[in-house]
């Protein structure tokens, strides 16, 4: 049995961080991957950067065969720089498929090969796989991709349809669509982006519809039938025909295959490998990292969750889930949407004070110098404690501006002094001005 002081399982973000960093301590790491594709992790190879440099790519006019080749040259690119840089700090990383035999050993497996490890020390950070509803005929369908799939199409689809309306399935039908595609979305939902300021909500979906994406929102998926060259997606609706169909039903941590049934490792009701507040499981030793712990499916997140554990291993343990700060998240679609903290409606569910403001694009000086005066920004503040509790950003920019309020939110700075902050101009950020002059 080969000894190790910690072993990663996954080359995701906060696993393949904590093996450079815990090596380059002196530790002996082991970083276990069971596919070379997938060096870097999901981000690198199949999510974050394929797919924005893919919509990058569209929105410069590259046609699909362009578009496609300029993804798989930055993701061989960063797949390769990856794995130097991990391989480069001393970590010995193993090309296999991992499972558990017991609480603290794993079995590696390579071909026929196996092979056993242990360590005081076990990261897990396998991710998360795409959830297939039991929707009959949809994990036989010759014609049915998951967000993986649709990056390995050869063809561009004429008629596209898209299960479900959230994140991912919004990206690839703007996407598509800006390529040529016809789109459909069907989302089970009645509402359109239920989590966002039903004003900014609107004002994206009308966007969308007017780039020429079709919206079916209440739809219920019954069935789905191959033909000899398309799918047709029987609904409560109606049946729909389309060429290729992107399920985006949401993902769910990858557990499979790891054999936590032999460990007395916990998982939640949702599948997702319990944690306490240093993303520690039920074995001391043991950690979960990333979407495989049911956090927020974001790289950055998984970046966090390894300064959580980097923090618990080498110091004290005062950062952890518990003394975490805000998060925002943007949608890329065009323009981008970014949102921090709380909507109106949450603010308001919580009983606390609340005043907003909303400020369309159209009177921001910038978005006439960028020719788009589409969206709006509105900030969601306490007017007792002048705390900024919640903002959405719809417009250029608002993935880089969003970050400076969810510092300003994190360091208690108040809305006040951002309403007199000496910004450049004419810049997008400026407007953050008149925005917080509430």
């Amino acid at each position: 049995m080969l000894m190790y002081d910690v072993i990663v399982i996954g080359f995701g973000k906060a696993g393949k961080t904590l093996a450079a960093k815990l090596s380059s301590q002196g530790k002996k790491v082991a970083l276990i991957e069971k596919s070379k594709s997938m060096y870097g992790g999901t981000c690198i190879n199949i999510a974050c950067i394929p797919t924005k440099t893919l919509i990058v790519a569209a929105e410069k006019g590259l046609n699909f065969e362009q578009a496609m080749s300029e993804k798989n040259a930055v993701t061989t690119r960063l797949n390769g720089k990856n794995y130097a840089t991990i391989a480069g700090t001393g970590v010995d990383i193993i090309d296999a498929t991992a499972r558990f035999v017991s609480n603290k050993v794993i079995e590696i497996q390579a071909g026929d090969e196996k092979e056993e490890l242990t360590a005081e020390t076990i990261i897990i950070n396998t991710g998360a796989v795409p959830t297939i509803l039991p929707i009959p005929g949809l994990a036989e369908s010759k014609f049915a991709v998951d967000s993986t799939g649709i990056q390995r199409l050869e063809n561009l689809p004429k008629r596209l349809g898209v299960l479900g309306g959230g994140p991912i399935g919004l990206e690839f039908a703007h996407l598509y669509n800006t390529l040529g595609s016809q789109v459909t979305v069907l989302d089970a939902s009645e509402a359109f982006l239920p989590r966002i300021e039903p004003s900014i909500a609107a004002l994206a979906k009308g966007y969308l519809e007017k780039d020429g994406i079709q919206f079916l929102q209440g739809v219920h998926t019954q069935e789905i039938k191959d033909g000899e060259a398309s799918l047709t997606l029987v609904t409560d609706k109606g049946d729909f025909e389309f060429d290729i169909l992107l399920y985006a039903t949401g993902r769910k941590p990858n557990t499979a295959g790891l054999g936590l049934e032999n460990t007395d490792i916990q998982v939640t009701d949702r599948g997702a490998i319990q944690v306490n507040r240093h993303l520690e499981t039920s074995v001391p030793g043991v950690f979960a990292v990333g979407d495989v712990n049911g956090g927020p499916q974001f790289t950055y997140m998984s970046l966090d969750d390894f300064r959580i554990v980097f923090n618990y291993l080498t110091g004290d343990g005062s950062y952890n889930l518990e003394t975490r700060g805000n998060y925002a998240t943007t949608l890329f679609i065009a323009p981008p949407l970014a949102q921090v903290g709380l909507t109106e409606q949450e603010a308001r569910d919580k009983g606390l004070p609340v005043a907003v403001k909303e400020l369309p694009v159209a009177a921001m000086p910038r978005g006439h110098v960028n020719a788009d005066l589409r969206g709006a920004f509105k900030a969601v503040v306490n007017p007792e404690t002048k705390e900024i509790l919640g903002a959405t950003l719809f417009g250029e920019a608002a993935g880089e501006l969003i970050n400076l309020i969810t510092m300003a939110m994190d360091n208690k700075i108040p809305y006040t002094y951002i309403a007199k902050q000496i910004f450049t101009h004419p810049t997008m950020a400026e407007n953050l001005n008149d925005l917080f002059a509430i």
